[in-house]
Order: structure tokens, then sequence, then C-alpha cells
């Protein structure tokens, strides 16, 4: 499919609106205009792309009402990646068309304005606590091979360093040793595979625990012995 087959949805949707519609004017692709109201702009692109944003970013130096329309992403993927973009769209204040190209039926997503997006307190004091629980910096701004380091994992690192060195040991000595309190806890639930259960309440350390040990090594120097 070419991008002008947006063409003809587009307009009959401004037309059905009460809007004349031309195509390329200017450096636009759609221009709608409706008796005296400020003319309604719409970049056409067959998928999201960063150059169709800066596109829309241009257009709104000429025009408050900005549109982009583009087919409608199929599949899991695709919902995911529209749902990002009508998120982008609201923040940005443009409007946003889908065409679905079984059918050619075209859906509008949001309209141009001002958006104030919701805060979650929930989800702030979620980081927050995420923040307070790392110690050091472990990640470099980013995901290691391996994974990311959280709270939890510099817990169980804790825990395995020690079995690694002492041997097999009850949940309650080590907690104290290492000051993890759910250290009993992270190795029955054994969530990364490190942990054995040898005995009633003592625990030790698995190969795949050392292999472990080896792979976030860089990890164990920002833990506080």
């Amino acid at each position: 499919m070419k991008e002008s087959a947006l063409y003809a949805p587009v307009k009959n949707y401004f037309q059905s609106q009460g809007f004349e519609v031309k195509g390329e004017v200017g450096a636009a692709d759609v221009m709608a205009v409706r008796g005296s109201e400020p003319p309604v702009i719409v970049e056409l692109k067959l998928g999201f792309s960063l150059v169709l944003y800066h596109q829309a970013l241009e257009r709104l130096r000429v025009a408050d009402d900005v549109y982009i329309a583009v087919l409608r992403p199929e599949g899991r993927a695709g919902f995911n990646r529209l749902k990002a973009n009508i998120s982008m769209c609201r923040r940005l204040g443009i409007g946003l068309l889908t065409l679905r190209a079984r059918d050619h039926f075209l859906e509008v997503h949001c309209v141009p304005g001002p958006y104030a997006p919701r805060k979650s307190k929930k989800k702030a004091t979620q980081m927050v606590r995420a923040f307070e629980r790392l110690e050091g910096d472990p990640n470099l701004g980013g995901a290691t091979r391996h994974g990311l380091v959280t709270g939890y994992r510099q817990d169980a690192l804790k825990c395995a360093a020690y079995l690694a060195t002492t041997g097999p040991e009850k949940g309650a000595v080590l907690a104290r040793a290492t000051g993890v309190p759910k250290a009993t806890s992270i190795m029955r639930n054994n969530v990364y595979g490190w942990f054995e259960k040898l005995e009633k309440g003592i625990y030790g350390l698995t190969p795949q625990g050392r292999q472990g040990l080896e792979d976030w090594a860089h990890s164990l120097k920002t833990i506080s012995p």
C-alpha cells in the first residue's frame, strides 16, 4: 500500500465533519478548512517514525490542529506499539488517525489539544522504594548481559556469597550475618535457582548459584559488607 491510499479515507472523514479538504497544500499532505475556523493539517505515513513526529511538530508552527494518519499496526506487538504512540501524540498535542488495511476503517484515537497526564502516586512510590533499596549504582545506566540488578537480586547475592564462603547454613543465622531479614524466604522461593534445601531450615548453594556469583561479580562490589 502507498501513502496515497490513506488520502481518500482521511478526506472522507473530514468531509463528513463539514470540512473542505485538499491534498498536497504547501508542505502539508492534507489540509482541511471549515468556514472561518483555523485550518487542520494531516500528515500521512504508512507507519510511525521519528520523521513523522518531526513533520507533525513542524506543522504546529502554522496550525493549532495537526493530525498524523498511519496504517493501524496488527497483532499484539502492533497493539502495544499503537498504545505507546497514542500516548506520544497526546503528550505532543497532536491527533492520531489509523486506517485498518483489510477494510479501510478509519479510527480517531485522539484529537489535537493540550494534555496533562495523570500522575500515578503508587508507581512513583514504588520507584522511590526501588531506588532506596539498591545499594550503590550497580546497573551502569542500563541492562547487563544477564539482566538488571534489583534490590531483591542484591539480597540474593549476599546470601549466595555467604554460603559460598561458609557452606550450608540455617536461614536465621544467615539473615543475622548478612543483614537480609528475608534470607530464609529468598532461599526457599529460589527465584534464580541458586539455593537448595539440604535439611529442615538449612540451605546450600547450587552450581547455578556459584555461576551466578561469577556472572554478578561486578554487582557484589557495590554491596556493602
